[in-house]
C-alpha cells in the first residue's frame, strides 16, 4: 500500500473510534451522572525517505469526558445527591477507588451509604460514610456535611483528579484517576437531585452524520486508489 492509504486507514480508524464513543454516548443519555466521551484527533509526521519531507497522518488514541455540568433532576431522595461544580464523590469498590458524578445512593444493612451496586461512599478522609438505623431526619450542607436529627455524621468527600489528562472512563459513569485525587473546595452538594447525564442527544447526532460523511469519502477515496493500483499494475504486465 503506499502513502496515501496509509494516511486514510489511519484517518479512517480514528473516525471508526470516534463513531463507537458517540454511540455509546447515545446509549446513555438517560444514565445518571455520564458525562460524555469525546475522541480527540492529533497530527502525526511521519518523515519520508526520498527528499527529507514528512506525512500528516490523523491520530486518534487519546479521549476525555467532557465537563459540561449536567442538568439536575428531583426526586426527593434522602440519600440522593447531586453536584454543583467540577468533583466527584469517591466510591470504594473491588476494583479499587472510583469518582464519579451519579450521586443515587442506598443504605445498606450495615448502615453505610452505598451505590446501588453496593460500591460504598467515602467520606473526606477516605472512610465509608456511616447512617444510624435509628437517624430520622437526614440533611446535607454545601460542603458535605451529613447530619441525622441535627447531629452531624460525616463530611461527604468532593474530590478530583490531580492530573485530568490521567483520568480514565472505568465503567459506566465512574473513574479511576491514574494520578490520584486531591479535595475538591470548588464544589457544592444538593440534597434531594441526582445530575443528569451532559449527553446533548442533537450535538451527538449532529457530529454521527459528521463522522459518517466523512468515513465515507475516506473509503471512495481507498476504493478508487485500489482501482488505480489495480489498473497500473495491468498495464504493466500485459
Amino acid at each position: 500500500m503506499e502513502t496515501p492509504g496509509y494516511a486514510t486507514l489511519t484517518r479512517q480508524s480514528g473516525l471508526m473510534r470516534e463513531m463507537r464513543a458517540i454511540a455509546t454516548n447515545m446509549a446513555n443519555m438517560s444514565t445518571t451522572g455520564y458525562r460524555a466521551e469525546r475522541v480527540v484527533f492529533a497530527e502525526y509526521l511521519s518523515p519520508l525517505p526520498d527528499d527529507g519531507a514528512t506525512l500528516s497522518m490523523g491520530h486518534a488514541r487519546a479521549r476525555f469526558a467532557d465537563p459540561a455540568q449536567g442538568g439536575l433532576t428531583r426526586t426527593g431522595g434522602r440519600f440522593d445527591f447531586a453536584i454543583e461544580g467540577t468533583g466527584f464523590f469517591q466510591l470504594e469498590t473491588e476494583a479499587g477507588p472510583r469518582l464519579t458524578r451519579a450521586g443515587a445512593f442506598l443504605r445498606n444493612a450495615d448502615g453505610e451509604l452505598v451505590a446501588p451496586d453496593g460500591a460504598r461512599l467515602l467520606d473526606a478522609g477516605g472512610a465509608p460514610v456511616f447512617v444510624p438505623a435509628e437517624a430520622g431526619t437526614i440533611a446535607l450542607a454545601a460542603d458535605g456535611t451529613l447530619s441525622a436529627d441535627d447531629q452531624p455524621l460525616a463530611q461527604i468527600g468532593l474530590f478530583r483528579p490531580i492530573d485530568a489528562a490521567r483520568l480514565t472512563r472505568a465503567e459506566g459513569a465512574r473513574f479511576a484517576a491514574q494520578g490520584g485525587v486531591e479535595p475538591a473546595f470548588d464544589a457544592r452538594l444538593v440534597q434531594g437531585f441526582v445530575e443528569e447525564s451532559n449527553v446533548d442527544p442533537v450535538a451527538q447526532i449532529a457530529r454521527m452524520i459528521e463522522v459518517q460523511r466523512a468515513y465515507e469519502l475516506g473509503q471512495t477515496f481507498l476504493d478508487r486508489e485500489d482501482r488505480r493500483i489495480r489498473d497500473t499494475v495491468e498495464a504493466l504486465t500485459r
